[in-house]
């Protein structure tokens, strides 16, 4: 296999550690797939896992290649694959130690690898996996939504946030959220209401929601169960040691993050082929330039207003 370029690192560390280099990408094993890239999303999960938030899932063996979510052609196929063949369009994420996304080829398993719909760019599809499994399955999996009922969700324009935010009303749910004062028009325009800022007094909102959906993380639990009617779920995107420890707990409270699921993908991906679901892009940037905007978006939250997108070809 001839080498690649890729965004990696050779220890965990802020983004001073990365370094586009070249690689050479194994040849898929059974039940994978190596994807030539077109184009990858960043999330901000990229930057948790390179930091070493997250190391007891992703270990200690690098180089370690970053992001996760991409789109772009199938290079080739492992034994055991069925669905995908070389020369198809896909996108698709990778697990959390296999990151490498910010690259020209990467290998993911099939179970996280969808046929791309037509209707979208390789940039509009490269911004869906993790933000729209992740909220696809908050809605209804985690949060058993129904018709009716109402939501909040703490940071509703973020990734996750304004997903969920337009799958639940599909799911025929009231949605409220939590947003920048600077940011309360676009908010509103995506049919949520009633918006408060994130300093808000949650005795306001007392007894009002089914399902809480805290994707910046910034919630207390007091505020959070304040908010909840009797018997509703509260769910957090953010994990740390401590959350898993309470999400243990007896409670309306859990931590949770999305799991690969071909269905669920392909469904989040022919919602935004059919107009249902759109998740705009702030930024495209091609791989040789993206060090220094992925920093950038890492320490100041720039660009606002969607997703960076770093393209490989």
């Amino acid at each position: 296999m001839l080498a690649a370029k890729r965004i990696q690192y050779h220890r965990y560390g802020g983004p001073e550690v990365l370094r586009l280099e070249d690689f050479v990408p194994p040849q898929p094993g059974r039940g994978e797939v190596l994807v030539r890239v077109k184009a990858a999303a960043a999330n901000a999960m990229d930057w948790k896992i390179r930091n070493g938030e997250l190391r007891l899932m992703t270990g200690r063996g690098f180089p370690r290649g970053m992001g996760n979510d991409f789109a772009g052609v199938v290079e080739a196929v492992g034994a055991g694959v069925t669905r995908l063949r070389a020369g198809d369009a896909v996108l698709g994420g990778t697990s959390l130690k296999g990151a490498g996304t910010f690259a020209e080829m990467v290998i993911a398993t099939e179970e996280a690898v969808v046929s791309k719909p037509a209707e979208l760019s390789y940039e509009q599809a490269a911004a869906i996996p993790v933000v729209g499994v992740t909220a696809f399955q908050a809605m209804r999996d985690k949060g058993k939504l129904r018709p009716g009922q109402a939501v909040f969700i703490n940071g509703c324009l973020g990734g996750v946030g304004r997903t969920a935010a337009q799958i639940a009303l599909t799911f025929g749910a009231s949605v409220a959220g939590s947003c920048r004062a600077t940011d309360v028009e676009e908010a509103r325009e995506l049919g949520i209401a009633p918006i408060v800022e994130f300093d808000f007094d949650a005795a306001r909102l007392e007894g009002r929601f089914d399902l809480l959906l805290d994707t910046a993380g910034t919630l207390s639990a007091t505020a959070a169960q304040t908010m909840v009617k009797r018997g509703g779920r509260i769910l957090d995107i953010v994990p740390t040691p401590s959350k898993f420890a309470r999400s243990a707990l007896p409670g309306p409270y859990r931590v949770m993050m999305g799991r690969p699921n071909p269905e669920d993908l392909a469904e989040v991906a022919e919602m935004a082929a059919r107009g249902r679901l759109r998740i705009p892009i702030a930024r495209t940037v091609p791989l040789a330039d993206a060090i220094p905007v992925l920093t950038e978006l890492e320490r100041h939250r720039t660009p606002r207003g969607g997703k960076l997108i770093v393209t490989a070809g």
